[in-house]
């Protein structure tokens, strides 16, 4: 049983393909990228060496993946900037203590086989590296099954930014340029929009040629991605490489007009890249918001359950990628993410216009989410003046008042006091007309008690009988 959702999704994966494919051979990245994949459930099923052998057991063909560390030696290597940090990994605390006087702080501490905001620390001082060597190397064994660490120099207040690459068999590499995506909280990303804000046309040309040039340098064939982290100087420093599509290649596939995942099947399945560089182009301004079943005025909790009622947003420039349905159960065993929602505009304010339209129709009703939270970044001055960093929500979010989610909660409760006062006011002067109509019990009594009332003597007032 332990292995039973594997081997499912290993059935299904080899249906697909086959029916598409027939009698072609399909490979697949197994390694750092693959393993995250099974690395969220409850208890993970299998390692990646294991898989790897399933999986050329039933005639595929396999692609071992490279860690972090290498990863970045063999960038370094082909001229690609890296973030300084350490040479390979760190086996104890005492190491990252060492890498740690040479590098400076602050620092990244990150696990080897890390990605997905999971198996990193923000280290500021000395007295913080055994507490945070405990907790990442704990974090990355129970995530990815490997508690190896590295240390990357801490790049102050950057923009994380990604190139999307595809690649073929016959040598062929071209980008699809740029993605921001720094609006994250805790190193999971929140908001992506294409193309970056934060960066001019002189440096997404130079990015872009790191990018192929970085691709080539591993012989990569395939959709990928290599992310960058961009201060505020301009420079830019490679992060790491997600060898798979993105959750956010939407917005990728609605500014070039290219579908990812269709080139990316073709290109395994052995077929060419039909395009050259100077072939791709962007067209407008595209924005993913990822609807997470989180309680934002409540630390972001989250919030499994059943959902009762779902209303989507739609009209031109919309896209929605939704995992649940009306009915639905959201687990606590996954990410909390349930859809993604995606708009397209001629230019960014039309782009963030379309999206605040969309939020405003989106309705998720039996859980909370985070689509209120969605609305006050697209109304913060800083987002849309894009000055931004990856530190935006720690540093805007947290210094706020929790009210201002809601924009118009002050006339909502205003208003529900106008109404409450109103309704007191109609209940009393309804039971002030009810008690003029009706007879007094008081004055009805009095009136008994005096007709009751008979003359004691003649003359001399009045006796009760």
């Amino acid at each position: 049983m332990r292995y039973l959702p594997l081997l499912v999704s290993l059935f299904c994966m080899m249906f697909s393909v086959e029916s598409a494919f027939a009698d072609k051979r399909v490979a697949f990245v197994v390694g750092n990228g693959a393993y995250k994949n099974v690395a969220q459930l409850p208890n993970p099923p299998v390692d990646s060496k294991a898989m790897a052998a399933v999986l050329r057991n039933v005639g595929f063909e396999v692609v071992e993946g490279i860690n972090l560390t290498d990863c970045r030696a063999v960038k370094q290597a082909a001229g690609v900037p890296v973030v300084p940090g350490s040479d390979g990994v760190l086996g104890s605390e005492q190491e990252v203590l060492k890498v740690g006087e040479l590098v400076g702080y602050p620092f990244m501490l990150k696990a080897v086989a890390g990605g997905g905001g999971k198996g990193l620390r923000l280290v500021r001082s000395s007295r913080e590296v055994s507490s945070a060597y405990r907790a990442v190397r704990s974090e990355a064994a129970s995530s990815f099954g490997d508690p190896r660490l590295y240390v990357e120099k801490y790049i102050q207040k950057p923009r994380h930014v990604e190139i999307q690459i595809l690649a073929d068999k016959y040598g062929r590499v071209i980008h699809l340029y740029d993605r921001e995506c720094s609006i994250q909280r805790r190193h999971q990303k929140i908001i992506e929009e294409s193309p970056a804000p934060g960066m001019d046309d002189r440096t997404r040309r130079r990015i872009g040629r790191i990018a192929i040039q970085g691709a080539r340098a591993v012989g990569y064939i395939g959709a990928g991605t290599l992310e960058f982290l961009l201060d505020q100087d301009k420079n830019f420093y490679f992060l790491e490489m997600n060898t798979r599509l993105q959750v956010e290649h939407a917005i990728t596939e609605r500014v070039v007009g290219i579908d990812l995942v269709k080139a990316q099947i073709e290109v395994a399945a052995g077929g060419y890249l039909p395009w050259r560089q100077r072939h791709i182009t962007q067209t407008g301004h595209a924005i993913e918001c990822r609807i997470y079943a989180e309680d934002a005025e409540h630390d972001f909790m989250p919030c499994p359950g059943k959902i009762e009622g779902l209303r989507l947003p739609e009209g031109l420039g919309v896209r929605n990628d939704c995992g649940v349905y009306e009915g639905a159960e959201v687990p606590i065993y996954y990410d909390p993410m349930i859809a993604k929602l995606i708009v397209w505009g001629e230019n960014r304010v039309e782009a963030i216009l379309r999206m605040r339209r969309a939020l405003r129709e989106y309705q998720v009703r039996g859980i909370k989410t985070n689509i209120s939270f969605h609305q006050w970044i697209f109304r913060h001055p800083r987002f849309m003046a894009g000055n931004f960093s990856t530190g935006f929500i720690d540093e805007e979010y947290h210094s706020m008042s929790k009210e201002e989610l809601y924009p118009h909660k002050e006339i909502a409760l205003a208003s529900a006091a106008i109404a409450a006062i109103h309704r007191e006011h109609e209940r009393t002067l309804g039971l002030l007309a009810k008690g003029a109509a009706e007879p007094s019990k008081w004055r009805e009594q009095g009136k008994r008690s005096s007709l009751r009332a008979v003359p004691a003597f003649p003359g001399r007032g009045w006796r009760r009988s």
